[in-house]
């Protein structure tokens, strides 16, 4: 067995009960438009509706689109450094994601860029308090100092003892991987309600949510900007032509 059969394994009941509440509190529709960053298709294949989906990631995802999966779509791109005007898609969705991007500058930097294009949120995230690091699958070690982890990821933890990393790998981890709190949930996403999931009575992640409304309210308040200054120059094409001032909350 492999380190990704085990993630499969252990997060697939989370997944789909995680799918089931985003449904059911932004209740996307055919028509409407999800940038699903840092994810794959296999998310939008079970889902119950055929919301128009553009997958993002740093590198390219190997899919084909066929008749049979005509609403997704996907796209190289940095969820830091999104090349789309702002307000493009009716929901930004991204899962166990912000936490890969490296520091937390970075991860304010994803954050923003998900508030500029998306109308609604729906950005989940490990919790840094829960006992179990989900990425080394042992408990407690992500408490430590970097540098005894460093010593200890190889031969001390599941991930390590299965895949058996070079030091590269272990310091490409330690650079990559920053788990959040629920403060800093706050601080990145301060218009947005997190939510907590939970194992046992213990937080296992957190999910921000922000719906529409609180979007329409944000450029009310901008009121006497010129919302053509919000476009990105030169953003990459979006399927469907909707202007920010046309869109109306679903």
């Amino acid at each position: 067995m492999n380190i990704h059969t085990l993630y499969a394994l252990c997060g697939r009941r989370f997944r789909k009960r995680r799918m089931t509440k985003f449904y059911q509190a932004l209740k996307p529709t055919e028509s409407s438009t999800i940038l699903d960053i840092g994810g794959y298709p296999g998310t939008w294949t079970r889902f119950p509706t055929k919301p128009l989906v553009t997958i993002l990631n740093i590198r390219p995802v190997e899919f084909t689109q066929t008749e049979d999966y005509p609403w997704i779509d996907t796209v190289v791109g940095d969820g830091c450094k999104l090349n789309y005007p702002a307000g493009s898609f009716d929901i930004v969705f991204s899962n166990s994601v912000i936490e890969h991007v490296g520091s937390f500058e970075r991860q304010q930097a994803f954050a923003r860029e998900a508030h500029r294009v998306g109308r609604s949120l729906w950005i989940q995230t490990p919790a840094r308090e829960f006992f179990m690091e989900p990425h080394l699958l042992t408990p407690f070690i992500h408490f430590l100092p970097i540098s005894i982890q460093r010593k200890f990821i190889r031969r001390f933890t599941l991930w390590g003892v299965l895949t058996k990393p070079t030091a590269m790998d272990i310091q490409r981890f330690l650079e990559e991987v920053r788990l959040l709190t629920y403060r800093e949930m706050k601080q990145l996403f301060p218009d947005s309600n997190i939510y907590r999931e939970t194992v046992c009575g213990f937080t296992k992640s957190y999910v921000a949510v922000r719906k529409c409304g609180t979007y329409e309210a944000g450029l009310v308040s901008a009121r006497g900007r010129n919302l053509a200054s919000l476009q990105s120059e030169g953003a990459a094409p979006i399927r469907r032509d909707r202007s920010i001032a046309e869109t109306k909350c679903e």
